[in-house]
């Protein structure tokens, strides 16, 4: 595959040069330095290492020639197979998919949208001191070519750069779960795309390390009520308040099968008594095994179909994020902390910076403060009761090996006695 790949690079490579000075004029004056070989590609794009006339390394994304081209015949195509399956089986409706494909090539491949996304991303994250976001460099920046700061890391997921560099995987999946709810939760603008390639780890910063968050061309600008209501459905599901799960789907568009939405985010079912930060027992998953197989195939697609296009970018990205953390080592209560956190932050951004709201807001975050304290002390508890019953487990363990040993050696001992 790596031959392959370094073949590909041999015979477009020039094709790409040409591309940039087309796109790009000033190019050949301002660039000190610009590598043919891309170190980088993807779907719609290659990047190209380059440096410009006052020493500053740039990376430059150049899009494929023609691309615009191919992805409306394959975006025709996409939309006739939906068609042709929705004809043949009507309960199956696809429609939703491919207007959200078509949302996110229109926006892949304008580089100028791109580019005014990573500096949203830049100005939202400008206080995080974990979260790093490359400048544009606005004079080399077109619809077909960006070019922005080069910044060096490993990819997120490489854990023996991790460990050779000593940072802690866990610490690493901490930082990526608080800056996707911060994304969710606080700026209401969302990353789409977040998987290993997109973010990489920096061995600088405060804390030993940085994340660097990179390709910014699939983004979701989350609608304020979307954003609170959101905030209220994950306070409703840390503290499982089934009511306002119920009511809050009626705003989802979901209505009954809001049900789910514990299962989806928490791994747990609507009725169940567990707690938050333990899984479904035997008999929940039974039941809910029951439950979804009676499920038909329109009642799905109606679920889909129902959901506002923001919460679909939210499940993809909450996807993402699990997959990572799961790789990463980190366990299931990081990021349910990392959630209800911002979550609970995020609804006391409702109020407005007026000096008349400003007592409001006092009590909104005191109120949400002592709320997210009484969430991680029920944490702390149940980490408590888990460790304990580890302990009794273990001490139960070598008690039953000590009495055994004890019961051989009796046996062995007693019959040299008569």
């Amino acid at each position: 595959m790596s031959k392959l790949v370094s073949l590909l690079h041999q015979c477009v490579s020039g094709q790409f040069l040409k591309s940039t000075h087309q796109h790009c004029h000033l190019c050949k004056t301002r660039f000190f330095s610009f590598d043919e070989q891309p170190f980088a590609a993807a779907s719609v794009a290659q990047v190209h290492h380059a440096v410009l006339r006052d020493n500053k390394e740039v990376a430059v994304k150049v899009q494929y020639p023609g691309l615009e081209y191919q992805m409306k015949f394959d975006l025709a195509t996409v939309s006739f197979l939906s068609k042709s399956v929705s004809w043949f089986f009507p309960e199956c409706r696809f429609e939703w998919l491919v207007l959200e494909f078509k949302k996110s090539i229109t926006s892949e491949l304008d580089f100028i949208e791109e580019a005014k996304n990573l500096e949203i991303m830049f100005k939202n994250f400008k206080n995080n001191s974990m979260i790093r976001i490359p400048q544009v460099f606005w004079d080399f920046t077109t619809s077909n070519v960006l070019t922005m700061q080069f910044c060096k890391g490993h990819k997120v997921d490489d854990l023996d750069f991790l460990r050779q560099m000593g940072i802690n995987p866990s610490k690493v999946a901490k930082a990526l779960a608080e800056a996707v709810s911060e994304m969710i939760f606080l700026h209401g603008f969302l990353h789409g795309d977040l998987h290993p390639g997109n973010i990489l780890v920096c061995p600088e910063g405060w804390n030993g390390f940085s994340l660097v968050l990179l390709d910014f061309g699939i983004c979701k600008k989350l609608d304020e009520a979307f954003r609170l209501n959101f905030c209220q459905l994950w306070e409703a599901l840390i503290f499982k308040d089934s009511n306002k799960i119920q009511q809050l789907g009626d705003y989802f568009g979901v209505g009954r099968y809001s049900r789910y939405f514990p299962v989806i985010f928490t791994g747990r079912t609507i009725e169940s008594k567990s707690p938050l930060s333990r899984g479904m027992s035997d008999e929940e998953k039974k039941n809910l095994n029951k439950e979804l197989k009676s499920l038909r195939v329109e009642d799905i697609s109606s679920f889909m179909e129902s959901l506002p296009n923001e919460f679909l970018t939210v499940l993809r990205t909450d996807g993402l994020l699990r997959s990572l953390m799961n790789k990463l080592g980190a366990s299931q209560q990081m990021r349910l902390l990392a959630y209800a956190k911002f979550a609970l932050h995020g609804l006391s951004l409702k109020c407005d910076s007026g000096s008349e709201y400003a007592i409001e807001e006092v009590y909104l975050r005191f109120k949400n403060g002592i709320r997210y304290i009484q969430l991680r002390l029920r944490f702390a508890m149940l980490n408590l009761i888990s460790w304990i019953d580890n302990i009794q487990h273990a001490s139960a363990e070598n008690l039953k090996c000590i009495l055994s040993s004890v019961s051989n050696a009796v046996r062995y001992v007693l019959p040299s006695t008569h």
